[in-house]
């Protein structure tokens, strides 16, 4: 039985621009386009018409730019977006992340020496990007003023992307956090257990958990600056331990979501300096393309060491790096995110007696992340994105009044 392909609303005013991107996503049968706009009122007024798994749109357009667009395709018909434009490099900070704040998954800047030169390896790039995109988890988003909750809606034949404007709240009844009753043998070998015993933990027990927190280590990929965001954001000037975050992201766009993210929090956020020990209330992020570690005085070190499960800077080595020095002391949540990067990690802390948090499916744009680190049961809380800082903020700061 064939699969059927991916279904591509394309939205882009630049005639030329539209028959490249036909031509370049027609040469492989795993994707339709099964419609083209010129403008974004075009492609509202389409998308109930083809159904589409993934739209890619330009920015600049006439009547309806491609920010506003994306707002209201969030609102009204959530489906996973793909930005193409010369105007999302790596040093248009403030377009990019605002882009992805809007609902946006992901941006694919335009090529400056345009597409002919580098035919093949920019439509492997864009091809490799959408079907990606078909497999992500969206919500819809309403614009300010019109509801202040997010309604989990898939679209049509696919598991749809994510988004936030402020904060991500799938529309769910809340629950009390999943407490996973974990053992773990002497001798560990990192094989998946597909189940695992939830149990409800009294307040006394949760309390108890989170008192002695020295630091709160975070890892993410795909759909992690909306998260990290919806985290970040919410937590007040006087936190009263350091953050490190380890996000996978494009080579020249770190830059960016750090200023993004700065603008965005009441923390103060920057790049780990090598050599200094991580202070309470900063967010620390590692330079690109190095591991983030710490020496055996607590004081941030970079490693060049090969990228581990595909990555580097790796959640993993991060996480392994905090439980070794924090042990107990360690706080440790994983993201959204493909991949596997960070498991091994969290089951690390888990094992030194660190807290474990995973997002949960539902409130994931990509589940690999913590799906894995669930089947290892290395996480102890499972919880929606918008509940971990709240969880966070009660346990923590309540500790120290």
């Amino acid at each position: 039985m064939n699969k059927k392909p991916i279904r591509v609303l394309l939205v882009e005013d630049s005639p030329v621009a539209l028959m490249i991107f036909k031509r370049l996503l027609g040469a492989t049968p795993e994707i339709e386009v099964v419609g083209t706009a010129r403008t974004g009122i075009e492609g509202l007024e389409l998308i109930p018409q083809v159904h589409p798994h993934v739209i890619c749109t330009d920015l600049n357009m006439p009547q309806m730019d491609g920010l506003e667009f994306t707002k209201e395709v969030m609102a009204k018909f959530p489906c996973p977006i793909l930005v193409i434009s010369s105007s999302v490099q790596a040093e248009d900070t403030h377009t990019v992340f605002n882009l992805l704040k809007a609902g946006a998954v992901d941006v694919f800047p335009k090529p400056r020496q345009g597409v002919m030169g580098n035919f093949e390896v920019i439509r492997h790039e864009l091809i490799s990007k959408i079907k990606v995109l078909s497999g992500v988890t969206v919500f819809t988003l309403h614009r300010r003023g019109t509801a202040n909750r997010e309604t989990l809606r898939a679209s049509p034949g696919v598991v749809p992307p994510r988004n936030t404007e402020k904060v991500l709240i799938p529309e769910q009844k809340r629950v009390d956090p999943v407490i996973q009753t974990v053992k773990i043998p002497s001798s560990y070998t990192p094989t998946p257990r597909v189940t695992a015993t939830p149990v409800t933990p009294d307040a006394a027990t949760v309390a108890a958990s989170f008192h002695g927190v020295k630091i709160v280590a975070i890892g993410a990929s795909t759909g992690g600056p909306q998260a990290l965001h919806t985290i970040l954001s919410q937590l007040p000037p006087k936190f009263p331990v350091p953050v490190i975050c380890v996000q996978h992201i494009s080579e020249g766009f770190l830059k960016g979501l750090v200023d993004w993210l700065g603008s965005e929090c009441q923390l103060p956020v920057k790049i780990a300096p090598a050599g200094e020990r991580p202070e309470p209330g900063i967010i620390y992020f590692p330079p690109e393309q190095k591991h983030l570690e710490f020496d055996s005085n607590g004081r941030f070190l970079y490693s060049i060491a090969g990228p581990v499960s595909g990555h580097r800077p790796s959640v993993t080595v991060t996480f392994n790096a905090v439980a070794k020095f924090y042990r107990q002391g360690a706080l440790g949540i994983l993201l959204t995110g493909m991949g596997r990067d960070g498991a091994d990690g969290m089951l690390e802390l888990f094992k030194l007696g660190g807290i474990t948090i995973a997002q949960n499916e539902a409130s994931s744009v990509v589940f690999g992340m913590p799906r894995e680190a669930i089947a290892l049961s290395a996480a102890q809380y499972i919880l929606p994105i918008t509940d971990i800082a709240p969880m966070i903020l009660h346990r923590l700061m309540s500790d120290r009044h």
